[in-house]
């Protein structure tokens, strides 16, 4: 079963971001990304980034995206926390994105993060045929 780790260095209360990888075998390294999520607000669903702990994740076909996503479970007071392409932090409900780099591209003062869709993209094929993994998320 492969590990994800996030680990978050920067955040403020609209938004977080940090690093993810992925460990495979012998907690060897396989994929490499930056994360983005909500900033921090008390768990509140929909406006909160997850809190910091350990958590399993499971692929899961989501009808709102029309395709599997990486599904990630027992966040207390959260259903529907998933990892999904985004580039901006106001377009997460309370899940994950993982890009490439960050910029500004819409010049609000946040760095954003890019090429979420082909990172996500190579996400799904690093996790290759697993259906379950663990997550690991932590501070800096």
């Amino acid at each position: 079963m492969k590990t994800i780790i996030i680990q978050r260095y920067w955040g403020d209360h609209n938004q977080t971001l940090g690093n993810c990888s992925i460990l495979g075998d012998l907690l060897r390294p396989i994929f490499s990304s930056l994360s983005l999520e909500r900033g921090w607000r008390d768990n509140e669903q929909r406006v909160s980034c997850i809190p910091v702990g350990q958590y399993n994740v499971k692929l899961e076909y989501s009808n709102k995206f029309d395709t599997e996503l990486w599904e990630i479970k027992n966040v207390p007071n959260r259903s529907e926390t998933k990892f999904h392409s985004a580039n901006f932090w106001y377009q997460l409900n309370g899940c994950i994105a993982l890009g490439r780099t960050t910029a500004d591209i819409n010049r609000d003062g946040y760095l954003d993060i890019t090429s979420s869709k082909s990172t996500m993209s190579a996400f799904h094929k690093a996790m290759g045929t697993d259906k379950e993994a663990i997550l690991i998320i932590k501070n800096k």
